[in-house]
């Protein structure tokens, strides 16, 4: 089933998705890799405001390629979403509700989606190309000096995912193997 929500995320809008749910998103979204992930740990262990609130945000795993002409951003395909797993925990405690990348979540990443009730994404890897089409705007917010992993404010619209660790701890990556065992 197709469902469109709108980032920033409500509870009512979390608690209604399902893992195997494809969906597009519109609103804003933020974009945030490795580098910039650490940065943010580091300046909340130095008692520091993040570049942004993150309260029932959406981040994206991603650094896109620079922007061809006329276009707002390059191909914007997802960043591999264990490589932030050490920040994430953290990050859901603070509010945030949702994370778009590719490929499976550690353990401790998704009791922290459970406990915060919060929900993670994943776009299509090596569909960036497509992918950069729902973005309609593109301002580095935070972090220029990181390039391509600068923190981005992204409105997106009609962005695709599909809800891989609903708030529930469903796991489709987990559901959809042991399906493929049985048959």
């Amino acid at each position: 089933m197709d469902i469109h929500i709108k980032a920033p995320l409500d509870e009512e809008t979390i608690k209604n998705l399902h893992a195997g749910d494809m969906v597009y998103i519109s609103g804003t979204v933020y974009s945030a890799r490795d580098a910039a992930h650490k940065r943010m740990d580091e300046a909340l262990d130095q008692g520091k405001e993040l570049p942004f609130d993150v309260k029932n945000n959406i981040v994206y795993y991603l650094g896109p390629s620079p922007a061809r002409e006329g276009r707002v951003i390059g191909s914007a395909g997802p960043t591999t979403s264990g490589r932030m797993d050490r920040y994430t925990p953290r990050l859901l405690s603070l509010g945030l509700k949702g994370m778009i990348g590719k490929g499976k979540r550690s353990p401790e990443v998704k009791k922290a989606i459970i406990e915060n009730k919060a929900v993670y994404f994943a776009a299509i890897g090596g569909a960036g190309a497509l992918l950069s089409k729902a973005i309609v705007s593109s301002e580095t917010i935070a972090y220029e000096d990181l390039g391509t992993e600068a923190i981005r404010k992204l409105e997106v619209v009609d962005l695709p995912a599909i809800v891989v660790i609903d708030s529930e701890g469903n796991d489709l990556y987990e559901t959809a193997s042991e399906r493929f065992k049985k048959e």
